[in-house]
């Protein structure tokens, strides 16, 4: 018998005094600078924290704006106050200005709709002296982690992968293929037996990182990681043969933001990412989830370059649904620009005393 995962959730009572953010800078492995928000709510003596991952520095410059000249931070967002329910809190978000200015992008919407959920699920349970484990009646287990990059080298090169495995050789990796990866990089990352996740990221438009649909582009991708899990590749009447032929290693990310939208997906999957951000609720995301059970279809858990405890509730999500996949979830030091020793191996162990979503790991 399933489970219905946000009715477990649903009814938890929630009480909210107060509102904070705060905004978090690294440099990353992919060039650019990430900016983050964190929101931390804060009722009966407790604060529950959710990360905003929009990817435009500006939005998140507004947010700041906003809250310097409000001087209060639910008063510039328009944040619930007050006595509710998980539930309830989600329904009064409807009605919530979360944004000061509109996102320079309409799917930030969800981003930040799902740092204020994720910032009022971690305070229910932390009010509850709850952890997410806990109040599902499941156990954490340990997560296996890929470290995701990009090749920075003109042309592309294996050096960074190479200097990762350097570091430790049983990492894993998730990459992203570009169009003027040469067929003898493809062999030499092939070789190196770590490429778990591919990811064509041809459902982007407008974006750094937006590539091409290209049967010739596509082939050496599919031919050369005849093992990979194989994310986001685009069915056009030029790709679909070739595509359908590996059907059973397609994953898809940028076009799943509901349980109807895997159902219009061109297959039937059998497995997919996760990206908590982009269901923007917490039902639709459990919603998710329990479908996937239902279903069979496997899951991995996908990155944004969190730098807070976005990254950590990915980790504890993870490790009540989908341990054991190749969990684009790697610790936020992989992130950084150059490899570094010392950072937590794969899988990361379950903290021993976890409360609210947070998910501090224990390596």
């Amino acid at each position: 018998m399933f489970v219905h995962t946000y009715g477990v959730l649903a009814d938890r009572p929630l009480t909210v005094e107060t509102w904070a953010t705060e905004q978090r800078r690294m440099d990353t492995s992919s060039g650019f600078e990430r900016v983050t928000t964190t929101f931390a709510a804060t009722g009966d003596g407790a604060t529950g924290r959710g990360e905003d991952v929009t990817y435009d520095a500006d939005d998140h410059a507004a947010v700041a704006a906003a809250v310097e000249a409000h001087r209060d931070v639910g008063a510039a967002l328009d944040l619930p106050t007050g006595e509710f329910t998980l539930d309830s809190f989600s329904d009064a978000l409807d009605d919530a200005a979360l944004w000061p200015d509109p996102p320079s992008r309409a799917d930030f919407r969800n981003y930040r709709r799902w740092a204020v959920e994720s910032a009022a699920l971690d305070l229910a349970l932390k009010q509850a002296d709850e952890s997410l484990a806990s109040a599902l009646d499941r156990e954490y287990a340990a997560v296996r982690f890929a470290v995701s990059t990009r090749l920075p080298d003109d042309p592309p090169t294996a050096k960074r992968v190479e200097a990762w495995l350097d570091v430790d050789p049983t990492l894993e990796f998730k990459l992203d293929p570009t169009p003027d990866w040469s067929d003898d990089l493809v062999r030499e990352l092939a070789a190196l037996d770590a490429v778990r996740v591919v990811d064509l990221k041809s459902y982007y438009e407008g974006t750094d990182v937006d590539n091409p649909v290209d049967l010739g582009f596509y082939r050496r991708v599919l031919d050369g990681f005849p093992d990979a899990v194989v994310e986001d590749a685009a069915f056009t009447p030029g790709t679909e043969d070739l595509l359908r032929a590996n059907a059973d290693r397609l994953s898809f990310d940028a076009p799943v933001h509901s349980v109807a939208d895997v159902k219009a997906l061109p297959v039937d999957p059998e497995v997919l990412n996760v990206k908590p951000s982009r269901f923007g609720t917490l039902e639709a995301l459990f919603d998710f989830l329990d479908y996937a059970e239902r279903e069979g279809i496997a899951l991995y858990g996908g990155g944004q370059f969190e730098l807070g405890v976005g990254r950590e509730h990915l980790h504890a999500l993870a490790s009540l649904f989908y341990p054991d996949g190749p969990n684009d979830v790697a610790p936020v030091g992989y992130n950084a620009p150059e490899p570094t020793p010392g950072l937590p191996a794969s899988p990361l162990r379950p903290p021993e005393s976890p409360k609210g979503l947070a998910w501090p790991s224990g390596d």
